[in-house]
């Protein structure tokens, strides 16, 4: 059974129909399709269980835009240019916009975050890997202000933040919670424990304070209640397979498209 942590709203779901996790925000945006696959689907390093799973479930698209996941905070527009083999791999990028309709932005994460962005206003969507790196360099914050500059406002911008590792699993040491308080101490009280001589991370609520920050709205922003780490029988986990069993480590998919 899945280990539950209740922070605050959300309203997520399981999507027997192409066995995926969703929020209800789907049903705000005709046209809309997203959402954040399981173990089950495999290993989505593989840009071959990538295409199966969209083939699968008739998730159309001229192309499939993958990012290389740096743990930057660079910021890529996708434009109409012709993609190799419909797919298009952008370079040390980790998150990315989209105004084309067909397009499939994908990241891939085994703990960091996977956040889908969407306007209901300009027909906008992107998506982001987030993980501590990111998160120091604000790439939460840089992706709502990439969308605002396509013409998406606050009050029209949607966030749905993904399966990730939990606060009971995610430990940092002395030096990086240091560089988080350099930067971020205000939010030390909500997103950090102390473990010892160590520290445990909130990375889900630190990102949902960035995002309040930026000025959406907290009924804007949905995010996923359980822990990769934890949950061993439904979601890869860096922390916990890479190095102790990396026969069994993958990695799972976050989606996001317009038809």
């Amino acid at each position: 059974m899945l280990k539950k942590l209740n922070l605050f709203h959300n309203m997520f779901f399981f999507n027997n129909q192409n066995e995926s996790y969703s929020s209800s925000f789907s049903n705000l945006f005709s046209g809309l399709q997203f959402g954040f696959t399981t173990r089950k689907t495999g290993d989505c390093r593989k840009i071959s269980i990538i295409q199966d799973y969209f083939k699968l479930n008739n998730i159309s698209g001229n192309k499939v835009v993958l990012l290389e996941q740096i743990h930057s905070a660079n910021v890529y527009f996708t434009n109409q240019q012709i993609a190799t083999n419909n797919i298009e791999q952008i370079e040390e990028c980790d998150g990315v916009i989209s105004l084309e309709k067909k397009v499939n932005l994908v990241v891939r994460t085994a703990d960091c975050l996977p956040v889908v962005f969407f306007s209901t206003r300009m027909n906008c969507i992107g998506i982001a890997h987030i993980g501590w790196r990111g998160t120091l360099k604000m790439l939460m914050s840089k992706m709502i202000s990439g969308m605002k500059e396509v013409g998406a406002k606050n009050k029209d911008i949607y966030i749905i933040i993904g399966p990730a590792i939990n606060q009971c699993c995610y430990e940092v040491d002395i030096d990086t919670y240091s560089e988080f308080m350099s930067i971020m101490e205000r939010f030390n009280k909500v997103a950090f424990k102390t473990h010892g001589e160590k520290f445990r991370l909130n990375l889900t609520r630190l990102n949902y304070e960035l995002a309040l920050e930026s000025g959406i709205d907290k009924t804007h922003i949905d995010h996923f209640p359980f822990c990769t780490s934890c949950n061993s029988d439904y979601f890869f986990s860096f922390r916990r397979d890479y190095k102790t069993s990396p026969h069994l480590f993958g990695e799972m998919m976050g989606y996001v498209t317009i038809k």
